[in-house]
């Protein structure tokens, strides 16, 4: 969710799409073409997560704001404050505001920064899953309940027990089970971490671990009652073709950021943004537990900095929920959108071109 300010990935970002530094955001934006449009113009809206409820698609995606806080590493400019649930019948169709689900007010436990969530359903109930920094600052992932997939949401009084870092994503197999992979590197604090207990004055990045397996994002099985983690968190273990970690500097391939899960023809995929380098990549596995290897890219980086998406099924056919910056031009101030995914006969994803370049 984080935008890093280092010159070398200033340089990197202009090249990539060929901006001019004379252009603001704005004259880039009016330049761009686009595979598809905003969902919703009224708000802005960002890492948009979709499920199918009751046969329709529900949308539960960061509501983007200007806060008016400088841009910075840490990414404090992302200060959003609530969300707000959308609803669909059908893809290309209207798209419903259903208002506040959730209101970071109402998070007894909350300090500030409401940044990606995820939804899911179990016996009745709606679970609202979202990460949020404390009152000390640090993100701890918390879960709110419904009886309404549009909400209003109640939160629990404390975030759940053992849960760190950021971008929770819910996925329930067809055995009923259910896991939660979650995590994020540089402001989402996964690199805090890395010794199993958070360490505020600890590495800042884990750019200077270039030869050491990246850092993973992490699975946990949820308990029947969803609301708390039922064993240890494990690793997302992602290899490439000779079964081999991939490493810190495979910025191209490794894990960033903004996992999700969908199954298809009984294999678990395991998809993700790359971060600094603002691909999405996917890898495949035998069971929910990884070990996932890695296939391939299957969306080029959108227009803006960071890439958050879901992937779901809806009568018959596949659709990715993604973010850019067409409406504003700002990292910041993002908008969702949907295009349909599709499957190759092999199990290969086919490659998504956010320009709608041929």
């Amino acid at each position: 969710m984080i935008k890093p300010i280092i010159e070398t990935k200033r340089v990197w970002l202009l090249l990539l799409y060929g901006l001019s530094a004379g252009l603001t955001n704005a004259q880039q934006a009016s330049k761009a073409t686009y595979l598809s449009q905003p969902l919703i113009k009224s708000i802005y809206t960002a890492d948009p997560s979709a499920h199918v409820f009751n046969g329709k698609i529900y949308i539960y995606p960061s509501h983007d704001i200007d806060a008016g806080i400088a841009e910075n590493d840490n990414g404090d400019h992302f200060a959003m404050r609530d969300y707000h649930i959308l609803s669909m019948d059908k893809i290309d169709g209207p798209v419903t505001d259903h208002g506040v689900g959730l209101d970071i007010k109402n998070i007894p436990w909350a300090g500030r920064q409401l940044w990606a969530p995820d939804a899911a359903y179990k016996n009745g109930t709606y679970y609202l899953y979202f990460p949020v920094k404390d009152k000390n600052d640090v993100f701890r992932i918390g879960v709110a309940t419904s009886k309404n997939p549009a909400g209003p949401f109640k939160a629990q009084p404390q975030p759940i027990p053992g849960s760190f870092s950021i971008d929770p994503a819910v996925f329930t197999d067809t055995d009923g089970s259910t896991y939660m992979y979650f995590g994020g590197i540089w402001g989402g604090q996964l690199q805090r971490w890395a010794t199993g207990k958070y360490e505020a004055n600890g590495s800042k990045t884990d750019l200077m671990h270039d030869d050491e397996p990246a850092l993973s994002c992490k699975v946990v099985k949820l308990k029947g009652n969803m609301l708390e983690f039922d064993g240890k968190v494990k690793d997302v273990v992602i290899v490439d073709d000779v079964h081999k970690p991939l490493l810190t500097k495979d910025h191209n391939r490794r894990f960033f950021e903004g996992s999700w899960m969908h199954k298809y023809k009984g294999k678990y995929y395991f998809t993700y943004s790359t971060g600094d380098t603002h691909f999405l990549a996917y890898a495949v596995g035998n069971n929910p537990w990884g070990p996932f290897v890695y296939k391939g890219t299957f969306m080029k980086p959108v227009e803006g900095w960071t890439t958050h998406h879901s992937i779901v099924e809806f009568k018959g056919k596949w659709y990715i929920f993604y973010h850019d910056t067409q409406l504003s031009g700002k990292t910041h101030l993002r908008n969702i959108k949907v295009t349909e995914l599709h499957h190759n006969a092999d199990g290969s994803i086919q490659i998504i071109d956010p320009s709608g370049s041929k």
